[in-house]
């Protein structure tokens, strides 16, 4: 029990660090940027999901973990970091905004399922091994990025489009 309470607590406390770390440092950097230079740094990170794959790797994971937590964990981080490396490469390109969408809905839809197959396989928090910082440190930072991906996908469509018209007359 005290396991799974320092577990959930890492999660929340990461959850408030890593917010904080969004709005004080994150936006700021990011709010006056066009579309696609806002999306290029939140892009790159979420490109590193494919960390995810350790969940299948015996002896960085124990062996117990579950099969029904694992596989979509893993596969679906997989598909996220693909999404995100193709939106990445297509940007500032209309194709490239519009896999920005289907990897940040995709993305975020994954870590909430991640969450919910957890509490469903009934995970133990040891069960996790040396992927522990993954869901602990890793996943806050991924849910933080996902909203300030949101937040710039739905500015407002004049402010993207002066700021990629700046962006593409430099290029």
């Amino acid at each position: 029990m005290v396991s799974r309470i320092a577990f959930f607590a890492s999660i929340a406390f990461s959850i408030v660090a890593w917010s904080m770390v969004g709005t004080r440092y994150i936006w700021p950097a990011l709010r006056h940027r066009s579309r696609a230079e806002a999306l290029r740094p939140l892009l790159a990170l979420h490109g590193f999901r494919f960390l995810g794959m350790a969940f299948l790797v015996p002896g960085v994971v124990s062996p117990d973990l579950p099969a029904a937590f694992a596989h979509p964990a893993a596969y679906g981080d997989l598909v996220a970091a693909a999404l995100a490396v193709l939106a990445l490469s297509l940007l500032p390109r209309a194709p490239g905004v519009v896999i920005a969408w289907v990897f940040n809905v995709w993305g975020l839809a994954d870590l909430v399922n991640a969450f919910y197959q957890a509490a469903r396989a009934g995970l133990v928090p040891g069960q996790l091994g040396a992927a522990y910082f993954l869901p602990t440190l890793g996943v806050p930072l991924l849910l933080v990025t996902h909203v300030l991906a949101f937040r710039v996908l739905l500015q407002a469509r004049s402010e993207c489009v002066a700021g990629e018209d700046r962006y593409l007359a430099h290029t």
